[in-house]
């Protein structure tokens, strides 16, 4: 007898529904399994029948066949476990074909027959309901992931035959089900907030920063456009302390950007237990060891890297000259483009990179240039120190900034500057600017102007031409750090509520490009 099942996998990004199909009629017993499959998915027939002989399901002697259709697209992972499963037990008239007919199905197998949690889990689910899916059944592990989606009726098991108990109830027996599970997990997600309250309360706060308040108000401005930045100064300024704080004015991701970050980090498998909706940016960190292939993502079949886990957040890169300089360089087109392509013997695969880039850095190796009392660097220690930085990269930098020595004095001073909600609350007023001005396109933030959108919304006035033109040639800006510079102005009028660019923006946006002018 035939049935068929739809299951689905992952292809680095892309979500793709498919058909489990089983055949099982006479002949020599045993089970074959075709359709351009990996390693994990050949192994699962091993898998299967152990689980269903431990669940009390017998498989009868008999030749079963399984093809995974379309077979032109590479399946890997261990998610059709329980779709095949489920799909030998209806071959062979242990269950009632009409009770799949319209579920969606993924799921590991134990041995035990216990079912277990699979990536991306929430990307499938939502394509499973693109596609027209009324039900769906998962892992109870990667229920809280999965309900998020709207519009799709979801069902967490536990094992084969928790699935195949479900099957067998009547529509309304699975909805007061289904009831109960969503209801349970309301409750799962307060006392995981609660558990997680402690944390959020202990969040970096901008009112613990004294002095340097000439990077307080970069890292305002880059909030508020979403741009990147470079602090360079000696060690102990605090270029990591207010780093490390940008999270906190960041706005909020839209449900659409949590949507995006969440299957990203589901199909890496980095959600946590318990979680199902990233509602915070991310910020990563990395140590300046990383890899080239952890960056950028990696394996025969890639896997997303950090600049993609970064995406709608932040990627700090402290200590930046000691990264080796290819994996620098390999930022060059993901920043520029927003996302990185990557070419495997296995196909060409394309992930979203739009994270904003914060760069430390000393001025020197030692750490205290100009300071001479201090500094025993010389000159060709400097510029090799520098050089890791190629001029593409620092280019791409809106903002350079330099973080000063603080005196002790400064350190004793009680008073403080802007508290974090206090800066994003001056972020959000011009995230609002931003979106209504850009409603109707894809642009989020001033950031992502190309230099055609920089011609329609960041038009000067003759007087501001003028100052820009002249200061343009005198820093020899090339054209794409002339247009980082109008969007970095853009962003500085938002924060002033003025609609027009004016010439104390383009002053305030050109001091933050001192940088080039040094090297």
């Amino acid at each position: 007898m035939f049935s068929s099942i739809c299951s689905g996998t992952i292809y680095g990004l892309q979500s793709h529904l498919i058909q489990v199909e089983v055949d099982v009629s006479r002949g020599l017993p045993c089970l074959v399994m075709v359709g351009s499959l990996g390693s994990e998915v050949r192994e699962s027939q091993e898998r299967v029948k152990v689980a269903l002989k431990n669940s009390g399901m017998d498989i009868p002697p008999s030749h079963i066949s399984v093809n995974l259709s379309p077979a032109d697209i590479h399946k890997a992972g261990t998610g059709f476990d329980l779709a095949i499963a489920l799909g030998i037990l209806t071959a062979t008239e242990s269950m009632d074909a009409e009770a799949l007919s319209d579920v969606f199905v993924i799921g590991e197998l134990g041995l035990s027959g216990e079912v277990k949690g699979v990536k991306g889990a929430l990307p499938l689910v939502w394509e499973a309901f693109r596609q027209g899916k009324g039900k769906c059944l998962v892992p109870r592990d990667n229920y809280s992931e999965a309900a998020v989606v709207e519009g799709i009726r979801v069902a967490g098991v536990g094992s084969v035959r928790e699935a195949c108990d479900y099957l067998k109830l009547t529509e309304e027996e699975q909805i007061k089900m289904e009831r109960e599970q969503r209801r349970q997990e309301a409750e799962a997600q307060k006392e995981w907030k609660k558990r997680n309250l402690l944390q959020e309360e202990k969040t970096l706060d901008f009112a613990e920063v004294h002095g340097q308040e000439n990077l307080k108000r970069g890292a305002l401005i880059a909030a508020a456009g979403f741009h990147h930045m470079l602090i360079v100064g000696p060690p102990g300024a605090g270029k990591t302390m207010i780093a490390k704080r940008i999270p906190s004015i960041l706005p909020e991701l839209s449900f659409e950007e949590s949507m995006e970050v969440t299957s990203i980090y589901s199909i890496a498998g980095r959600l946590s237990k318990g979680q199902n909706l990233i509602k915070k940016r991310p910020f990563l960190n990395p140590h300046h060891s990383v890899t080239i292939h952890a960056l950028a993502g990696g394996g025969r079949i890639p896997q997303p890297g950090l600049i993609s886990l970064a995406h709608r957040g932040v990627l700090f890169l402290d200590e930046l000259p000691e990264f080796q300089r290819q994996t620098i360089d390999l930022l060059r087109q993901p920043l520029e483009d927003k996302e990185i392509h990557i070419a495997r013997s296995t196909g060409a695969f394309t992930y979203p990179a739009n994270f904003m880039l914060v760069g430390a850095m000393n001025p020197c190796p030692c750490g205290y240039y100009p300071d001479h009392n201090r500094c025993k660097c010389t000159p060709f220690e400097r510029h090799m120190y520098r050089s890791h930085l190629s001029g593409p990269i620092l280019d791409r930098m809106d903002l350079c900034l330099e973080a000063e020595r603080i005196e002790i004095g400064q350190l004793q001073k009680k008073k403080t500057g802007l508290s974090s909600a206090e800066m994003r609350e001056k972020v959000n007023c011009a995230r609002r600017m931003q979106e209504r001005r850009y409603k109707g396109t894809n642009i989020k933030f001033n950031s992502d102007l190309t230099m055609k959108d920089c011609e329609k919304y960041c038009c000067l006035g003759k007087q501001e031409q003028n100052y820009t033109e002249q200061l343009s040639e005198k820093m020899q800006l090339s054209a794409r750090g002339y247009h980082h510079l109008l969007k970095v102005a853009r962003t500085i009028a938002d924060l002033e509520g003025s609609e027009e660019i004016r010439l104390p923006h383009l002053a305030e946006a050109m001091s933050y490009r001192n940088m080039e002018s040094e090297r």
